[in-house]
């Protein structure tokens, strides 16, 4: 029997996330003209950048660090209150709290102080931008997008513009330009199973474990969180060549629950296999499971396409569990409980 999607998504999406993520290629584009436009902090002779934020800032961090995986500057990503040691005079610490009221970014903020670093914040206002102001610590002022989560790409292409770090012009619009054909199949105007994320959520029935190769674990990190956050659903994650020599065993036991594999187009060799071996183990056993394969030419490319697509999927999930993905009851028992 046919889900009746619409109502189901008129009656739990209450507060229309969809309708934002539907505008993430303008709210991209707009972004980086914006942040490239900025010229708020020096990056010539940094050699390690600490980003530091949690939950969907956090998502940020990880999304830098794939960025910058072939690049001479060293990437620290920071989901806490403390800073590395090895902060120096050519370190960037950047802190990104679309609040700017997160307890932990907040506390890296002012450590940061204490050392002789570099720094820059990013919110759409809140303490963190009220300590900037205090301490001449350059900020960039960007609006929600609904929620910290579904304004990911304003705070990613914002800093893509801001920080100027080899990203061409060229890249940019690649990217954006596949979102917007991403959009036109994954978007709620298109409520068939020809749609891959509507098709991907009717997979989850049970837990997923997502695995990653190197290199994307930004996007299969980022589902989970999104998982967990729109579909109120726990889940799992692992790099696909490191659960060879350990998660792999879970399976010799019946399990509730579902494999996702998320696939570069250009894996190493290596992995390529190791992910041939994981399609024979399952089939063999008999364990049904779930490939999701990435865009574009550029790992910028690759990782916003993803996570365009498996967001949207959280907010079909959402509606399929009948809940609202906007909700976020639980986090705020242990926001209002952390200083």
């Amino acid at each position: 029997m046919e889900m009746p999607w619409q109502s189901l998504l008129a009656k739990y999406d209450t507060h229309n996330m969809r309708s934002f993520y539907n505008r993430w290629p303008e709210i991209a584009q707009e972004a980086y003209n914006t942040g490239r436009d900025v010229d708020i902090v020096d990056t010539d002779g940094v050699n390690h950048i600490v980003f530091a934020g949690m939950g969907g800032s956090g998502a940020l961090g990880d999304y830098y660090a794939a960025l910058l995986s072939k690049h001479s500057t060293h990437v620290t990503v920071v989901k806490g209150y403390g800073l590395p040691k090895t902060v120096d005079a050519d370190t960037l610490v950047v802190c990104s709290s679309v609040s700017g009221n997160t307890a932990e970014t907040l506390a890296v903020l002012k450590k940061s102080l204490r050392r002789p670093c570099r720094r820059m914040a990013l919110s759409a206002g809140g303490r963190i931008k009220d300590v900037c102001m205090a301490n001449n610590i350059p900020h960039h002022t960007i609006d929600v997008f609904h929620t910290p989560r579904t304004s990911f790409v304003a705070y990613a292409y914002a800093l893509l513009g801001i920080l100027k770090m080899g990203i061409t012009t060229q890249d940019i619009d690649e990217s954006i330009d596949i979102m917007q054909k991403k959009r036109i199949q994954i978007q709620s105007t298109n409520l068939t199973l020809e749609n891959p994320a509507l098709n991907l959520a009717t997979r989850l029935t049970k837990i997923p474990i997502i695995y990653y190769p190197w290199g994307l674990q930004a996007a299969a990190v980022r589902f989970k969180n999104s998982l967990n956050e729109n579909a109120k659903m726990h889940a799992m994650v692992e790099d696909v060549v490191e659960a060879g020599h350990n998660e792999i065993m879970s399976w010799e036991m019946p399990s509730d629950v579902h494999p996702v594999m998320i696939q570069g187009t250009d894996d190493n060799s290596k992995t390529k296999e190791r992910w041939m071996v994981f399609e024979d183990y399952f089939n063999e056993k008999n364990i049904p499971f779930t490939k999701i394969n990435s865009s574009g030419r550029h790992i910028m490319t690759k990782l916003v396409n993803l996570i365009y697509l498996l967001d949207y999927s959280t907010i079909y999930l959402a509606a399929m569990r009948g809940v609202n993905p906007t909700s976020t009851d639980s986090i705020k028992y242990v926001k209002e409980r952390t200083v």
